[in-house]
């Protein structure tokens, strides 16, 4: 193990995040709790709660634009949609299906049917108004992969 010195480990966090976080977690591990890099440990702790909020935002978002092309451009449906409806609703689901990440994504459900409506008419070319204003979807139905049928 590196010398879990305060110099030492902030210069790991610096060049080598990976082995900076087997020491922290090996100091955990044998209960030596003064020796962690708290100031870094607090950093990467608040930048992977942001990248876990940020992907449920954003799968959700992709997730309901295919929905909304799919169904205001059934002429258009094609397996390459159909395959990233799934694809979006299972990392969805292993993302949100429960805790924490469950209750953000409720939260955020409006934001990202927002961001779905531009995306979606930016891609149909379909004006904005051509959507509902309101989401048409529940989490629950967002959570539940079907491929037989990506309408609800």
């Amino acid at each position: 193990m590196i010398d879990p010195t305060p110099l030492v480990l902030s210069d790991l966090y610096e060049t080598d995040e990976t082995a900076w976080l087997e020491v922290m977690a090996e100091l955990i591990e044998q209960d030596r709790l003064t020796e962690l890099d708290f100031d870094h440990l607090a950093e990467y702790l608040s930048d992977m709660a942001r990248r876990d909020r940020r992907e449920v935002k954003s799968r959700m978002s992709v997730l309901l634009a295919h929905l909304v092309k799919w169904q205001f451009q059934p002429e258009k449906r094609s397996r390459s949609w159909k395959a990233t409806i799934v694809t979006q609703r299972q990392e969805l689901a292993d993302l949100a299906g429960s805790g924490v990440l469950r209750a953000h994504a409720e939260s955020i459900l409006a934001d990202a049917w927002s961001n779905a409506i531009e995306q979606a008419s930016s891609e149909t070319g379909l004006p904005t108004e051509t959507f509902p204003v309101e989401c048409a979807y529940t989490l629950e139905q967002l959570l539940v992969v079907d491929v037989t049928s990506p309408d609800h």
